[in-house]
């Protein structure tokens, strides 16, 4: 059975440790510090990169020194040993891996997708998205388009509505704060809010999400959504006659988070 738990580090990032027969992968490293405490001796059977943000890569050096282990990720970013890109079908940990590119907040970011058969032989999704899709939220863009970055969560959003949700950093409450702003009668939200803060209180993750979750909460995955259009247009600058331009909503929308 595979096992998925959340390494600190820095301020609110995850590095997420999978398990599974023995094997050790994790994802995301941007620090190797906390990731030699989590294994406890084990060896670390590989690596898996989303994007070539230091605080995602940081850690690749000195792991790969002391495990030997291969780096899958953007052919974009030094020390991986494996490039993989949009489409490529890969096993890991003995279950089918997807990759699916998803611009926006890098040009080379990817999202990883495993597919894993559960004890009753059914399938469960488990979606690793870096900074692209945060948990009532979404990454900056500093290097796509809010037209990249909207069909890459358009792409994410269609995944079944049970798969599981692993963004690398704890920013929930902070996005959902925001998401209360932009649709103040959604009371998913306010649910939402009144679970998470209790996660936070015991210093629990809030994480994984799921996208059913995400689309029922977070505000840059329902710009079709009239309230979420006209929250837009009043307060993020939106000219009207773009209201009905799903993208405009979602650049009105990032560009009101940037500065909230």
């Amino acid at each position: 059975m595979l096992s998925i738990t959340p390494i600190s580090a820095f301020n609110d990032n995850y590095i997420w440790h999978l398990e599974k027969s023995g094997q050790h992968w994790v994802v995301d490293p941007g620090d190797s510090t906390p990731v030699e405490n989590a294994l406890q001796g084990a060896p670390l059977s590989g690596i898996l990169i989303t994007h070539h943000h230091f605080d995602h890569t940081g850690g690749i050096e000195r792991l790969c020194r002391q495990y030997q282990c291969p780096v899958y990720g953007p052919s974009t970013i030094a020390g991986v040993t494996h490039p993989i890109a949009d489409g490529d079908s890969l096993q890991i940990l003995g279950m089918p891996l997807k990759v699916y590119a998803v611009p926006g907040h890098t040009l080379d970011h990817l999202a990883l997708i495993f597919n894993e058969i559960t004890s009753d032989d059914s399938e469960q999704l488990h979606l690793f998205c870096g900074d692209t899709l945060f948990s009532a939220g979404c990454g900056r863009l500093f290097e796509g388009s809010p037209e990249q970055m909207y069909h890459s969560l358009q792409k994410l959003s269609e995944l079944p509505p049970s798969t599981l949700v692993y963004p690398a950093h704890e920013y929930t409450l902070a996005n959902l704060k925001f998401a209360q702003a932009v649709e103040p009668q959604n009371t998913a939200i306010d649910t939402r809010i009144s679970q998470c803060e209790k996660l936070r209180e015991d210093n629990r993750p809030t994480l994984p999400s799921t996208i059913a979750l995400e689309q029922n909460t977070n505000p840059f995955l329902r710009c079709g959504y009239t309230e979420v259009r006209q929250a837009a247009v009043a307060h993020a600058k939106l000219e009207p006659l773009d209201s009905g331009d799903k993208v405009s909503v979602f650049a009105g929308l990032r560009g009101w988070k940037d500065g909230f």
